[in-house]
């Protein structure tokens, strides 16, 4: 094992209990705002893929890798779009 991919598995170690505790103890409230930042982390995700599936020397296995990364980070976004406006639709008053 290359010490990379050592150091690479003990930051996804060690990001996933963090990341799980973080979000558990996110107000009710601040939900939406949360959805966007995760819309904008995907986007950053798309950008990454795009780069990866698009590069000239990369193998076909990082090209097929990257066209299935940007399918999964655009199918998130579009729905955490969808989401997050029907959150806010929920508090908007409702005309008679």
């Amino acid at each position: 094992m290359t010490a990379e991919l050592e150091m690479s598995l003990y930051v996804l170690i060690l990001a996933v209990p963090l990341g799980l505790q973080l979000v558990q103890r996110v107000s009710p409230l601040l939900h939406t705002p949360l959805m966007s930042l995760t819309n904008a982390i995907s986007a950053i995700s798309v950008v990454g893929a795009i780069l990866v599936a698009g590069a000239a020397g990369a193998s076909k296995l990082s090209q097929v890798l990257g066209c299935v990364a940007v399918v999964a980070s655009t199918i998130n976004i579009v729905s955490g779009f969808l989401i997050t406006d029907r959150m806010l639709k929920m508090f908007r008053k409702k005309d008679k």
